[in-house]
């Protein structure tokens, strides 16, 4: 049985938040910062560097210092080996920390062995970006299964969406454990983009991003690797081939595996800029002189419809079918013509391309984390009255 999900007079609440990638560390670092504004918290942060350079450009931008780091990455390193080491670390942080609550996001392994180590503690876990859900444990993989497990151990349950509390009550989760909040990602974002934002960087600062049409791509997925992605990178090579008008910007995920592909069929190709990957400042920045994002990511699937930029997703199946109804995001899979034919008409029909870009986003309104905040405080008992939910 769970333990209570209510405390009396914890005053200040001691909040552990638990993160390891960067896409965790953006839609946490806002949040982190909220927490640590309000006088009734106490909050730490413990990173796991499941990623490390990554993680630490995000960390310096928002300028968090976590007080607990395990630095356990390693190089061509395993999900056994991630989830071995950090669960080993994050043993001795709890034992020293004593947390009222352990915070976590999302769905990576990291989030994964942070309830379990908290479980173990029996220490009470809130899940960030709870709910999503693709039906499939395999896809995306291991993130599927991951915030499956980190649903079955939290007790609160902070939903983006209506359509993620509705995922959780159909497992079983009470209603009054679970809080809409909207994204934590968008909280992030609009707190970073800026309309005149210079790059620093002369190849990007060269492109005219008024005259030229931009994509910007991303690809990272594990199921993704080896034919599929091929089969993505000659879907772009054939559009860059067939329309002048059209610059791509390729910000290369850092696996051996991705680059070898990318340089195998987009190396050298004209007009296709491949970079290292972007810190968070400039990326966001690009999606928003860009004119269309192509992504296997879950997270520029909630970020790009902010901006008005339409995506097409390079994945079969997504936790995110929001978007999906909304219509600010396509499903294009790693087809090769399906990915050009989609491009094509998003070039040639200026309507279709403005439905997609002037569709509502259904993820946030830039308060998701004013609102987990008054969650916690009620979900703990140090407010009697639950915060309005968030709604599109």
């Amino acid at each position: 049985m769970k333990p209570d999900i209510r405390v009396n007079s914890i005053n200040p609440l001691k909040v552990l938040t638990v993160f390891g990638t960067r896409p965790e560390a953006i839609k946490m670092a806002p949040l982190v910062k909220k927490m640590e504004d309000d006088p009734e918290i106490r909050c730490s942060v413990a990173v796991t560097a499941q990623h490390r350079e990554m993680l630490d450009q995000v960390l310096e931008l928002f300028h968090i210092k976590p007080a607990y780091d395990l630095n356990i990455m390693l190089p061509n390193q395993t999900l056994y080996e991630i989830t071995t080491r950090a669960l080993a670390g994050l043993k001795d942080i709890l034992e020293q920390e004593k947390p009222d609550i352990v915070l976590v996001h999302g769905d990576t392994t990291t989030t994964f062995v942070a309830s379990l180590a908290a479980f173990y503690r029996q220490i009470r876990v809130g899940h960030v970006e709870a709910g999503l859900r693709t039906g499939n444990i395999y896809s995306p993989y291991p993130e599927e299964m991951n915030r499956r497990l980190t649903g079955s151990i939290a007790q609160f349950h902070f939903a983006p969406t209506a359509a993620a509390k509705a995922n959780l009550l159909r497992e079983g989760v009470g209603a009054e454990h679970i809080l809409v909040t909207g994204n934590t990602v968008i909280d992030a974002l609009l707190a970073t983009v800026r309309d005149e934002y210079v790059f620093g960087d002369s190849t990007l600062d060269s492109i005219d991003y008024t005259r030229r049409k931009v994509f910007v791509v991303t690809t990272h997925r594990r199921e993704n690797l080896g034919a599929p992605l091929k089969n993505v990178y000659r879907a772009l090579r054939a559009v860059v081939e067939n329309y002048p008008e059209v610059e791509i910007v390729f910000p290369v995920h850092k696996n051996p595996k991705v680059k070898e592909a990318v340089n195998e069929v987009l190396g050298g190709v004209g007009r296709v800029h491949l970079t290292d990957p972007l810190d968070y400042a400039p990326f966001v920045n690009l999606m928003n002189k860009s004119c269309l994002v192509l992504t296997d990511s879950g997270g520029l699937q909630e970020e790009a419809p902010s901006l008005g930029k339409p995506v097409l997703v390079l994945r079969d199946t997504t936790e995110r079918p929001e978007a999906v109804e909304a219509g600010t995001v396509k499903m294009v899979g790693t087809d090769e013509e399906a990915i050009y034919s989609q491009c094509k008409i998003l070039l040639e029909n200026p309507e279709e391309y403005s439905r997609m870009a002037s569709a509502v986003n259904p993820y946030g309104d830039g308060q998701a984390c004013g609102r987990i905040v008054s969650g916690l405080k009620y979900f703990l008992g140090l407010n009697r009255r639950k915060p309005e939910e968030f709604t599109a």
